[in-house]
């Protein structure tokens, strides 16, 4: 007697929107419309993601999910409206691992929080008495991983949010509108509970293999180990195939993440990193001097402050995480740190750094008062578009 067939799940819509945001892509869900178990945090959110992005992929391409295959490309968002005092929206971020089953939500991305006030306005999550015809809509945001406020100034005409434009942004091919950000209050933001978890602006850094190597730990938009380029054997003009295809590099790297992450009290053992891959981030810095961008543009010493490269799950990034961006402009700010050395020392309120992809100018102002400095706010422009909105597919068994 033969058994009979087992039935198939069927696939679930969920209404959902691609989104570019800086120089990152997500997926990007109004809190509503994720299906009742996953609006929740938790194994279902977490399986409900993985499966949309793609992941956890062996093969590390992500071809049967929206991921991209690189940590820029492999993300979710989650916004509902706030119930917060004097916010418009809550942001949720989830950094999804693609080789690995799991989701980071330890931290923010400064590229997406671009997109962010775009979508809560065409998704109606926004006072329509708050939002102009033409001009410019302020959207408060919460972000609800870190504990912060980010400010979003978004561009408005005829009603609608403005998304083209003529606005440049090194590591991104075409022009758009620009949106400008400010993160407040953007130290303190993580368990640390200070701006440099550590109290010093430079720390000796002990990694087994690696030897002692001089860091700035800061928690500033995004918990960050700066390291002077040239004690690793770097120029600091690297572009991501130098780093990425050297797996021994990529190693030293993650040991060095571990380490500091224990050092600024993130984890209690280095064995805690491999499940923590979103935070800490590593970077290393050099004085400015003139180099090739991936893009093939010539970048000139007289056009930055110094050169920054930075690594994000596991990766050289192919330009700047935004978050990451806030930490540099936190850091050249403080004079000592090894980010103001490699800028040139002295007091600063604004830096132009160059990454894989070109330059970025960041602003922020830190202040010290009894021993502790901080930051209250920094600014920085980004762009974003809807490439796609409609709904994604997804297994009915798969969460």
């Amino acid at each position: 007697m033969s058994s009979s067939p087992q039935p198939h799940a069927p696939q679930l819509r969920i209404p959902a929107t691609y989104m570019r945001g800086g120089t990152s892509k997500g997926v990007f869900f109004r809190l509503d419309d994720l299906p009742e178990r996953a609006r929740a945090p938790g194994q279902a959110r977490d399986a409900l993601l993985m499966r949309v992005i793609g992941s956890p992929d062996p093969y590390g391409k992500q071809i049967d999910g929206m991921g991209g295959a690189t940590s820029s490309t492999s993300k979710a968002v989650i916004v509902a409206r706030s119930d917060r005092p004097d916010h418009d929206i809550d942001y949720l971020f989830g950094q999804v691992a693609i080789g690995e089953p799991f989701v980071d939500w330890s931290g923010n991305c400064g590229n997406l929080s671009a997109a962010v006030g775009p979508f809560a306005i065409s998704a109606g999550l926004i006072d329509p008495a708050r939002v102009p015809r033409d001009g410019v809509c302020t959207v408060r945001i919460w972000q609800a991983n870190i504990g912060k406020t980010i400010v979003a100034h978004v561009p408005m005409a005829g009603g609608q949010v403005q998304e083209t434009g003529d606005f440049e942004l090194d590591g991104v091919t075409f022009a758009a509108a620009e949106i400008r950000l400010e993160f407040l209050d953007p130290a303190e933001a993580g368990e640390g509970g200070a701006m440099f978890p550590t109290g010093r602006v430079v720390d000796a850094l002990e990694v087994p293999g690696v030897g002692t190597l001089r860091a700035t730990l800061i928690d500033a938009g995004i918990p960050t180990i700066f390291l002077d380029a040239a004690e690793l054997g770097y120029t600091g003009s690297e572009l991501q195939e130098a780093i990425n295809a050297d797996p021994q590099a990529l190693a030293r790297f993650e040991s060095i993440r571990a380490h500091g992450a224990v050092r600024m009290g993130l984890i209690a053992d280095v064995a805690e990193a491999a499940a923590r891959q979103h935070t800490p981030k590593v970077a290393f810095v050099a004085p400015p001097a003139a180099y090739v961008a991936s893009s093939g543009k010539r970048i000139e010493a007289a056009d930055i402050d110094l050169r920054v490269r930075a690594l994000s799950m596991g990766k050289l990034h192919h330009a700047m995480m935004g978050t990451a961006a806030v930490a540099i402009a936190a850091a050249a700010a403080v004079p000592g740190t090894v980010v103001n050395q490699a800028a040139g020392g002295g007091a600063r309120t604004e830096v132009r750094f160059g990454h894989p992809s070109g330059t970025l100018r960041v602003g922020a102002e830190a202040v010290q008062a009894d021993g502790r400095w901080s930051v209250a706010r920094a600014i920085m422009s980004r762009s974003a578009r809807v490439l796609m909105d409609g709904a994604v597919r997804v297994p009915a068994d798969a969460f």
